[in-house]
């Protein structure tokens, strides 16, 4: 007979109302799918959480193991949580996965302390890994597509895993249905591919993709939209980084919105040059309310640095385009990009109010994050990046504790106040 270990996979995000934990739901129906045991734990703002809870959960549900959604804004609250169920119990295994967790150098596990497993490829593929090598007691040895801890003190890389290029291989994490819990739910988040294959040096998603993009079917993205739908939700947020990388395939997928009369809302993002007069206009009968683009920085000399192969031109015409059609915009903006100067921070707001874009949600720009994996990370002080901080732990990336070569602290300071000067000042008018 063949032994059957409870898995349990927590989400933290202590920053926000909990939303779908979609990344552990995926995992969780994959490994369920392999005839595993899978809870997941939303942990966000407002959500009835304590030690005890935890505790309580531990001991009824008696995880063999506990894997962790990583993010640098989550990273000390998992070695937090990480160490008191060691306590708890010793025997348990503990493995990260997620953005913070793909390129985080091996040697990270040593000061996180409780953790035994980094998850390096796509976390099905990886944690189930883990899971039969921990289920068959061999778990003391290298396994493919993650990094551990073993006996002897040692941090051993185990071979590179490949996800699968069709992702309708992967059970739905909604059409399983007590994974996510509908009660509370307002916005479903959905992914219909995965990957991006363009080069953007501030973002990681490219090289943890090795800069390929797979997809979902139609069919399967909107079976999944539909069983949403009858559970009452009718807002949509599609997470895809591209989401209008196959046009035809998105024409297609819209088409299919209309003809089944689904009235949903819908948020996506994509680039501004993924986008046709045609395919907004399909967008917008079929529901799409906001649209957000990638800008970055309106100076043209930084804009070429980042290596996203957009003008401002093609950034323009999208944004004309978009509202024509009646739907929002917004633009994913950010500073203390390299070569960016003060004057050229200040391009990049005069650009939003020039195209009539809101300064509100994404709009409001952040101070660019250096993460592990980015080429800016890998290279920061050829992109003039000056670290704030002497002794970074070795889990912890550089995230926007850092000047540049051409932004004192203070300089990135006052750029963040006015943004958000200009943020209040629209809310102001918005209410007057």
């Amino acid at each position: 007979m063949v032994f059957v270990m409870n898995i349990l996979l927590i989400e933290i995000n202590p920053f926000i109302p909990p939303s779908t934990p979609i990344s552990i739901a995926y995992i969780a129906a994959f490994l369920r799918g392999h005839g595993f045991r899978v809870n997941i734990m939303n942990i966000g703002e407002n959500t009835p959480f304590s030690l005890h809870l935890l505790s309580s959960c531990i001991r009824d549900f008696k995880p063999g193991l506990v894997g962790f959604s990583t993010y640098q804004r989550n990273i000390l609250s998992v070695i937090g949580l990480a160490n008191y169920i060691k306590s708890f119990d010793p025997k348990i295994r503990i493995a990260i996965g997620g953005p913070q967790a793909t390129f985080m150098p091996s040697s990270a596990l040593q000061p996180m302390g409780s953790i035994d497993y980094i998850c390096r490829e796509e976390g099905e593929i990886a944690l189930l890994n883990i899971a039969l090598a921990i289920r068959d007691g061999i778990d003391n040895t290298v396994i493919s597509g993650s990094s551990c801890k073993c006996e002897d003190g040692l941090f051993y890389d185990g071979p590179s895993v490949e996800g699968y290029s069709d992702l309708d291989r992967y059970p739905s994490p909604y059409l399983h249905n007590d994974l996510i819990d509908f009660s509370n739910l307002e916005e479903a988040i959905l992914f219909t591919s995965r990957g991006c294959p363009y080069g953007c040096v501030f973002c990681y998603t490219p090289n943890a993709f090795k800069r390929k993009v797979r997809f979902h079917s139609v069919e399967r993205a909107i079976e999944e939209i539909e069983w949403i739908y009858r559970k009452g939700i009718k807002k949509f947020w599609f997470a895809d980084p591209s989401f209008s990388i196959n046009i035809d395939r998105i024409d297609q997928l819209m088409g299919e919105i209309l003809r089944r009369n689904l009235k949903i809302q819908i948020w996506l993002e994509t680039r501004a040059d993924l986008v046709n007069n045609e395919l907004v206009k399909k967008m917008k009968a079929a529901g799409v309310y906001l649209v957000a683009y990638g800008l970055e920085s309106a100076s043209k000399k930084v804009l070429e640095g980042l290596k996203k192969n957009i003008s401002l031109n093609d950034m323009r015409r999208a944004i004309k385009l978009t509202q024509k059609h009646g739907i929002d915009v917004e633009l994913f903006t950010q500073y203390g990009l390299p070569n960016e100067t003060f004057d050229d921070a200040m391009k990049t707001l005069q650009f939003l109010k020039e195209n009539d874009v809101k300064i509100r949600g994404n709009s409001n720009s952040q101070q660019m994050q250096v993460y592990f994996g980015t080429d800016v990370f890998n290279s920061y002080h050829e992109f003039g990046v000056r670290p704030l901080e002497k002794n970074i732990p070795a889990y912890m990336s550089i995230g926007k504790q850092y000047e540049t070569e051409h932004l004192s602290s203070e300089e990135l300071k006052k750029i963040r106040l006015i943004w958000e000067k200009e943020s209040l000042d629209g809310v102001k008018r918005k209410v007057s």
